[in-house]
């Protein structure tokens, strides 16, 4: 057998788009030059705007992606939330099944489009298909209860969809709103049992910056306290966040290198007032055998 080894690279990137908020068109052109020289295989948006024949994923990335629509978008609650904002996958290869488990855990979800997509994407070998899962819980600090709870259904959804389908790789992104030593995300990173059941993932930041704290919403984005948001005295948090799921002896695909992006502006210009992060992931087989 050839004892060469081959590489497959994936490169993920997770971003909360804040809607059409702000100066859009200026965001727009900026996010798209952005994204064009980013190049990622697979994208997790997180309050995208699609309805009434638009679709801000494709506003951005153009029609070359394969894409997942959250089913239940927001509808008309007035403020600054515009129709049909939710997440939104995007993937340079085919897309195959998807599942929408219901994250609505308490009365406290009722007015939050709070959603998780898990798609089956087609990617080609050595990688070969996989799981993409965009993640968005409850985003206000006092729900973290119901951010456990949500954690614990898409957590298992997982776990019986990558067994059903005999799959290795699951890469889960997201705007998680937790930080990483909140129950919610300590329970992804193999910190924490919940609801009975564990879990391990990598985390990608975590695990090429160790010890840098990564702030992905801060007021150092002057976005974060615009349009009469009450997040003035915010101190920094890393909240979006992009991880590898474990077998028992590591993560299925190695983490080569995690960044922030748009987290600069451009000719004055920020993207969003998120800052999002870019992974780049690979497979190696070397004489058949997957190198972890």
């Amino acid at each position: 057998m050839d004892e060469t080894t081959t590489t497959g690279q994936v490169r993920v990137a997770t971003l909360n788009l804040w809607g059409r908020r702000g100066e859009w068109e200026e965001r727009r052109r900026m996010l798209a030059d952005g994204f064009r020289e980013l190049e990622p295989d697979l994208v997790a948006f997180q309050e995208a705007v699609v309805g009434d024949g638009y679709d801000q994923v494709i506003d951005i990335l153009g029609p070359a992606y394969h894409l997942a629509h959250q089913t239940d978008r927001e509808l008309g609650r007035g403020g600054d939330i515009e129709d049909g904002q939710g997440i939104s996958i995007a993937s340079r290869w085919p897309i195959g099944e998807v599942w929408e488990p219901d994250l609505n855990v308490t009365p406290r979800t009722d007015d939050v489009a709070c959603g998780v997509i898990i798609a089956e994407v087609l990617a080609p070998d050595p990688v070969g298909t996989l799981l993409f899962v965009n993640h968005l819980p409850n985003w206000q600090l006092t729900h973290e209860h119901e951010r456990e709870l949500q954690t614990v259904i898409v957590g298992r959804a997982i776990e019986e969809i990558a067994e059903r389908r005999g799959l290795r790789h699951v890469v889960l992104a997201g705007d998680l709103d937790a930080t990483p030593d909140a129950a919610s995300v300590r329970f992804w990173r193999g910190r924490q049992s919940l609801g009975g059941m564990s879990v391990c993932y990598r985390d990608a930041w975590g695990s090429t910056h160790p010890g840098e704290p990564g702030h992905t919403f801060t007021a150092e984005n002057p976005l974060v306290t615009a349009e009469n948001w009450d997040w003035e005295l915010e101190l920094g948090r890393r909240i979006d966040h992009i991880f590898v799921r474990c077998s028992v002896h590591g993560p299925t695909l190695d983490i080569r290198a995690c960044e922030r992006i748009f987290d600069e502006p451009v000719d004055g210009v920020w993207g969003s007032d998120h800052f999002g992060m870019i992974a780049d992931l690979s497979a190696q087989t070397s004489a058949g055998r997957l190198v972890q």
